[in-house]
């Protein structure tokens, strides 16, 4: 059951990234907000280090698109 809220966390996460880097919309300090605490929530329930690789690089990719933005 874990496992099955871990990966929504994750879904979570990798939607309020996409949201934000796809333009969709004008994101604010809200949703930027609203992404990095997504994937600090998924973040917590990694079990595996390869989960931990995959919400870096989305953390790195909002980073990225704050910057350009």
């Amino acid at each position: 059951m874990a496992n099955n809220n871990n990966n929504n966390l994750f879904e979570q996460a990798r939607q309020a990234v996409q949201r934000i880097t796809n333009g969709q919309g004008n994101p604010n300090q809200q949703d930027q907000q609203a992404a990095q605490a997504a994937i600090q929530s998924a973040y917590n329930d990694a079990s595996t280090p390869e989960e931990q690789q995959e919400l870096q690089q989305l953390e790195q990719q909002l980073r990225q698109h704050n910057q350009l933005s």
